[in-house]
């Protein structure tokens, strides 16, 4: 059996995976709740984006994990369409359970279904993603440990969605992303110490190293994640585009707006009445 190494880089690959499922998590969060205060268009707009945000951040994530991966005896290839398709399938399913708590009438219930249909599109991305492995020799995995790793990210996912818009204090906005990117990192390793691999030398290994294609694309993608990030700290929210139309309206002398429609109810004091003849 090969020694498997998860940490070959030291700490750097486990901080940085980490922040990256943070990040993604912060964005998705965040651009759920801007769609629960939207309608429309600007509503769909925001939970694709929180959609493809957290499929990104989560991808990001086990990638750069698994540039500290390593199996003594044996290079690792990574086969290039299930790689992308670990993506592809990580922001279908993802924006099909965030659509479920963007679109359901109850904001307690909705994240009940959502959140389950999440955790599982993220547990079928890290499926898929060892699937691309290519290394020599039989990979195998651990049941239990496979299992609690799926039972965190349905947990983590379905957590997540119902607190984001119950949560207003800015300490409880910020821890919310920290613990789900944990959460999303635990998933991760405690998928990852359930694999073992029979180590037997073979020919050539097919595919792509995780440099020449992987650590590009994870780049990409972390780009993508950081300029998403500042342009939902960039865009001003429903509340505050309400006070910015309302701020710009002409006010009359008591403070109201000029337009605003008279209060019913008697004159005030001291109006002039018309005589009659």
């Amino acid at each position: 059996m090969g020694h498997l190494d998860h940490a070959a880089f030291g700490r750097l690959t486990p901080v940085l995976s980490d922040a990256m499922a943070c990040v993604g998590a912060a964005l998705g969060l965040r651009c759920t709740v801007r769609a629960l205060d939207a309608t429309g268009r600007s509503r769909r707009n925001w939970l694709l984006t929180a959609a493809s945000a957290i499929g990104s951040g989560i991808w990001t994530m086990h990638f750069v994990a698994m540039l500290g991966f390593g199996v003594r005896g044996t290079d690792i290839r990574y086969d290039v369409p299930l790689t992308v398709l670990g993506l592809v399938v990580a922001m279908g399913v993802v924006g099909a359970g965030v659509f479920v708590v963007g679109h359901g009438g109850d904001r307690v219930r909705s994240p009940l279904i959502g959140g389950p249909a999440t955790g599982v599109g993220v547990a079928s991305m890290h499926c898929l993603g060892m699937a691309a492995l290519r290394l020599h020799g039989q990979v195998r995995y651990d049941p239990l440990l496979l299992g609690l790793s799926v039972l965190i990210a349905v947990v983590a996912a379905t957590t997540a969605p119902w607190a984001a818009p119950h949560i207003h204090a800015p300490v409880a906005v910020a821890v919310a992303p920290l613990l789900m990117g944990a959460a999303v990192s635990s998933m991760h390793y405690t998928g990852m110490l359930a694999v073992s691999v029979d180590v037997a030398p073979s020919g050539a290994l097919p595919g792509a190293t995780v440099v020449q294609f992987v650590f590009p694309l994870a780049v990409g993608l972390g780009s993508y994640l950081f300029a998403t990030a500042a342009f939902v700290a960039l865009s001003p929210t429903a509340g505050e585009r309400a006070a910015y139309a309302s701020a710009g309206r002409p006010a009359a002398p008591d403070g109201h707006p000029a337009d605003a429609a008279a209060p019913p109810g008697p004159r005030a004091a001291g109006a002039v009445r018309p005589r009659t003849p």
